[in-house]
């Protein structure tokens, strides 16, 4: 089965992502994976309070998913699955994109501010030539009827 990667992070434009994605994959039969990375400098405390810090990122990130996954299994009947890495976002992103095959599509969100579309959307797109599966990159400020007829 085909999945549709999406980034989980605490951007506005990350909700048109999960929206996208889970539509898609709906349409499609596809799957939706849902990957949080979270950045290695959040627990460069000692090992006690990195460990406790590393604890209560997994427990935010895992009440954010339940809301996404909610909303995916509700409306779209689409279980996602959610997937926690530990590093840079870019390069976490391509690892888990290679270590799993049944990823066929990147969904990144597109920020709407004028410091530009965001980090991840500029870094990927810069490479997206070489990348082993495509990109769609939803625009942030895209109401959800216009996604739902798109998708």
């Amino acid at each position: 089965m085909r999945k549709f990667l999406v980034v989980l992070d605490d951007s506005r434009e990350c909700l048109n992502a999960m929206r996208f994605a889970a539509m898609r994959a709906a349409h499609t039969g596809g799957g939706v994976q849902i990957l949080s990375v979270v950045p290695p400098d959040e627990f460069n405390h000692w090992i006690g309070v990195g460990d406790i810090m590393r604890e209560e990122a997994r427990e935010r990130i895992h009440a954010h998913f339940e809301v996404f996954a909610k909303w995916m299994r509700d409306k779209q009947g689409i279980d996602p699955e959610l997937v926690i890495r530990e590093g840079e976002a870019v390069p976490e992103i391509l690892a888990q994109i290679r270590e799993d095959n049944d990823i066929g599509v990147l969904v990144l969100g597109a920020g709407t501010d004028k410091k530009g579309p965001g980090p991840l959307v500029a870094q990927l797109s810069k490479s997206s030539g070489t990348l082993p599966v495509p990109i769609t990159i939803v625009p942030g400020e895209l109401s959800k009827e216009r996604l739902e007829a798109v998708t």
